[in-house]
């Protein structure tokens, strides 16, 4: 049985374009119900269909066969195609797609966790920005207090009124400080409250060795960027009583 998985209109509302399970797009006349194309090149289900900010020919699809594609919708063709293949993982499922305000990008996520951008000109802005990127905070247990709201587990604040998080990798390890700064909040910090890459320690053999700072942790296991969290969020805290303000917790010991 013919399922519609997704419905989207062009800008102007002239016509309804639906995604259907049997992986074609049909592009229909919104005024008598018409059907005017129907598009072929999904070969597994498409949940993604975005329309063009202001011209009401284009439209984007994307699917779970990991196929984007841009159609004009007025003659029906194909304009482009990108298929997300992924190296040594085969394809990434597409998972959402929006255009620009402009309409000279678009960006796209998969079931990989990637972000995809797309658009006219050259990369060279996108070439500073590390591979894996990631907030410390992302994935950081979070707790309810008596009142029933919610709060970091670590520093007990509610997790929007703590400072700006730092960028680290999928491992967790922080990136160099010219990363941190383009957090924003972190534009103008000073080197001592961004973290750095690489540290020494002495392991258990008595050797120096190089290891990130993330990693280490200090006499009671917390790890030392952990630490320093808990310190930037107590000097906020001062900062607000000497300022006059009740910071929403008591300020941690």
């Amino acid at each position: 049985k013919l399922k519609v998985t997704m419905v989207a209109w062009d800008r102007y509302d002239a016509t309804v374009i639906t995604a259907v399970n049997n992986f074609l797009l049909k592009v229909w006349n919104s005024s008598t119900g018409q059907l005017l194309h129907s598009l072929s090149g999904h070969d597994d289900e498409v949940f993604v269909l975005e329309a063009h900010p202001f011209d009401q020919r284009i439209v984007l699809s994307a699917g779970h066969d990991g196929n984007i594609f841009v159609w004009d919708i007025d003659k029906g063709t194909k304009i482009r195609n990108y298929f997300n293949m992924i190296e040594g993982q085969g394809h990434g499922a597409v998972f959402d797609c929006k255009f620009s305000p402009d309409g000279q990008h678009f960006a796209c996520t998969d079931s990989h966790g990637h972000l995809l951008l797309f658009g006219f000109g050259c990369n060279k802005y996108y070439e500073k920005i590390p591979d894996q990127m990631f907030f410390h905070t992302d994935y950081r247990p979070l707790i309810r207090d008596a009142n029933n709201y919610v709060l970091d587990e670590q520093t007990q604040q509610a997790p929007h009124l703590m400072p700006p998080p730092f960028l680290v990798d999928v491992d967790g390890n922080p990136h160099p400080t010219r990363f941190q700064r383009l957090v924003p909040g972190r534009e103008n910090c000073k080197d001592e409250q961004l973290i750095p890459q690489l540290g020494y320690v002495a392991n258990g053999d008595g050797e120096v060795v190089e290891q990130v700072i993330g990693q280490q942790t200090n006499d009671q296991d917390e790890s030392i960027l952990d630490g320093m969290i808990r310190e930037l969020q107590r000097e906020q805290d001062l900062r607000l009583i000497n300022e006059g303000e009740t910071p929403p917790n008591p300020p941690l010991n």
